[in-house]
């Protein structure tokens, strides 16, 4: 791949960032008209920017699939496999890595069980394990845009320093340790939000104005609000932390420490680690077992209470996501029908929404980091 060559303006390098990114985001070849016309720019103009983004390797010729007859016209598409992100997800029980392509194609993904005692065990661990990922996969680290982790906490918004992560037992850590020991761009965030932006980015255009707020359901709860187009982060980067709502005046114990959150009903630790058993087999034997069906009850009615908040308190979409969703599919129909039991307005709860990545939002989500700055700054 060869480098764009450099420009005289800004106002040229946009005009040239506008055409590439109109054809990356099209989900069909587009022609030189087609640019021309939803850019309002003239057919010279598309031509001589196409000529440096073909030269550069980023787009490439293709057919456009139906015709009128005659030779079909020429057009373009985004070449995604030239570079590639990879999104970490580090939780309580388990370190995931998504390895993906411009375009979001999955290249490689695996699950690693963790155990482990102390912070510098979390991340002694995920430094090791991320290139042997990479070694494995045969990945060339030249074309790799970065490493994005997610990580089940809360973020300091000017230092970036992780301030909070009750699930994986971690206070006040400075992320700058992580980052001299790991030789690529890193990015961090909150898994929630990751989630809902991988949710947000699987949209089309007129789908992604829409709001919607996405409540995340994994090892933790938490989620991600997205408002006039675009994610609301709050005034210090802490909004949607879903999960510390309170749902019981002096309830279970929380990661947290305080009592009554939904995380401590409805997050997946409930119905695994604090059973001895893992996730899938809850669901193997629930239909089986009294016990477990009294606590995936509870787990219901507890989410019912916080997904009618969220209604409330935005009027709008609530979608669920994380691993846990995956397993929701079959009860949806109950969900709702408790949901709207509760609503004060007599409405139905068809507003309930499963996620597109149930189990691979949140690293899907964190990858797009480097796959959005790459694109932005051509």
């Amino acid at each position: 791949m060869e480098k764009l060559k450099p420009v005289a303006t800004e106002r040229r390098r946009q005009m040239r960032n506008d055409i590439y990114r109109y054809i990356f985001y099209s989900k069909e070849p587009v022609s030189k008209q087609q640019i021309a016309n939803a850019l309002n720019v003239s057919r010279p103009t598309v031509l001589q920017n196409l000529l440096e983004l073909e030269e550069a390797g980023l787009v490439e010729m293709a057919e456009i699939r139906e015709s009128q007859g005659g030779r079909p016209p020429a057009a373009y598409v985004a070449k995604g496999d030239i570079k590639m992100a990879l999104g970490v997800s580090l939780s309580a029980n388990q370190l995931k890595f998504l390895l993906s392509d411009l375009k979001q194609n999955v290249l490689a993904y695996k699950e690693i069980d963790l155990e482990y005692q102390t912070d510098s065990d979390v991340f002694a661990i995920t430094e090791e394990q991320l290139e042997v990922f990479l070694t494995e996969n045969h990945v060339d680290r030249k074309r790799l845009l970065g490493v994005g982790i997610t990580i089940p906490g809360v973020f300091d918004e000017n230092t970036k320093n992780l301030i909070l992560s009750p699930t994986i037992k971690l206070k006040d850590f400075r992320i700058e340790e992580i980052r001299k020991k790991i030789p690529y761009p890193l990015y961090f965030e909150n898994d929630g939000i990751s989630g809902g932006v991988a949710e947000w980015l699987s949209r089309d255009a007129e789908e992604k104005k829409k709001d919607f707020v996405y409540l995340f359901l994994e090892e933790g709860v938490g989620g991600a609000i997205f408002l006039n187009g675009a994610p609301f982060y709050g005034v210090s980067h802490r909004s949607a932390e879903f999960g510390h709502m309170k749902v019981e005046s002096n309830g279970k114990i929380c990661n947290c420490g305080k009592r009554g959150c939904l995380e401590a009903y409805c997050s997946a630790l409930r119905l695994s680690t604090e059973l001895g058993i893992t996730i899938d087999k809850f669901f193997e034997d629930l239909e089986d077992n009294p016990e477990y069906q009294k606590i995936w009850e509870d787990v219901l009615e507890h989410l019912a209470v916080g997904i009618n908040n969220l209604r409330l308190a935005f009027d709008c979409d609530v979608v669920l996501g994380g691993f846990l969703s995956y397993y929701l599919q079959p009860y949806m129909g109950k969900l709702k029908e408790m949901v709207a039991d509760l609503s004060i307005f007599g409405e139905d709860a068809e507003y309930i929404k499963i996620g597109q990545y149930p189990r691979r939002a949140v690293m899907m989500g964190v990858a797009w980091h480097f796959t959005n700055e790459y694109i932005e700054n051509i």
